[in-house]
């Protein structure tokens, strides 16, 4: 399998991929990500024509291409393959592949994506995936069964789709929290992406003027293990892009640790500004300098 380069997944940008427009805004944004979408933001009757778009896109693309990826429509619908075809010969960095129904979808699209890279000249294996997890009731047992999923860089979750799929008529509570089964999906996304050693991607928020509650949520998902988020205009892309990026006190507390740890090799414990430190505060401390070097 091709070795991919480390990328910064913090902020990922959808732009519907029947306009030019919003694919442009997206792509010259400071998201690490610009996620051309072919399923929910285009209708039925439009996506022929979306495809055209995002392959005409990706074409004229020169440096930066690993940003641009595309979300396809489900694996069990009509419309997957010919998403594929159509954007696969453009090089995309990457494919979201939602309604994911468990690790079986995901190892489909690799064997699908070898194809088409063979077919298009590209190294086997270049493409990478994130898949969103928690988009359909069956799909929540079994957000666990990811680890060692093929081309698996992140996973997602989502509460829109889950509502619809358990015939909710809200996923929210009146102050505007999600409901128990939403913060369930999203417990159990960040679960399953641990186990699966990826990244976990915060969803959405709708309201895309509210920046302060998006930077509160950011700042707390964040804190959860969560390593970036879904965006859905360009205003909420540098509240995320600074949400998941770790302060210079941060980074120079873990290297401080780092360097503890390194000078007492045999020590399961170390005293640390009144207060211990073990093993776990150590693997915490190196997670978060490997996520800054990402």
């Amino acid at each position: 399998m091709h070795e991919l380069e480390p990328l910064k997944m913090r902020s990922w940008l959808f732009a519907p991929g029947d306009s030019e427009r919003k694919m442009e805004k997206a792509a010259n944004s400071d998201a690490d990500i610009a996620l051309f979408d072919l399923e929910d933001a285009v209708a039925p009757d439009e996506k022929p024509a979306a495809r055209r778009m995002v392959r005409a896109f990706l074409d004229k693309a020169d440096a930066g291409r690993e940003r641009f990826w595309v979300r396809i429509n489900p694996l069990d619908g009509p419309e997957a393959l010919t998403d594929l075809a159509a954007v696969m010969p453009g090089r995309p960095g990457g494919i979201m592949l939602p309604k994911a129904r468990g690790r079986h979808d995901v190892e489909l699209l690799d064997h699908y994506l070898s194809a088409f890279e063979a077919a298009s000249d590209l190294a086997i294996g270049s493409t990478r995936v994130i898949a969103l997890v928690t988009e359909t009731a069956g799909a929540m047992f079994t957000t666990g069964d990811y680890a060692g999923a093929p081309r698996l860089v992140a996973m997602s979750w989502g509460a829109e789709d889950l509502a619809d799929s358990i015939g909710a008529s809200e996923n929210c509570n009146p102050d505007g929290s999600y409901g128990f089964t939403y913060e369930l999906a999203r417990s159990l996304c960040l679960l399953g992406a641990s186990a699966a050693g990826v990244a976990a991607i915060e969803t959405i928020q709708g309201d895309f003027r509210d920046l302060e509650t998006l930077k509160a949520r950011a700042t707390r998902v964040r804190r959860d293990g969560y390593r970036g988020m879904l965006a859905i205009h360009p205003a909420q892309v540098p509240v995320i892009n600074a949400a998941f990026t770790p302060t210079a006190e941060e980074l120079a507390a873990a290297r401080e640790i780092v360097a503890l740890f390194e000078a007492n090799p045999g020590a399961g414990t170390i005293g640390y500004k009144g207060g211990m430190l073990d093993r776990p505060h150590l693997s915490r401390a190196r997670q978060l300098l490997a996520s800054a070097e990402g």
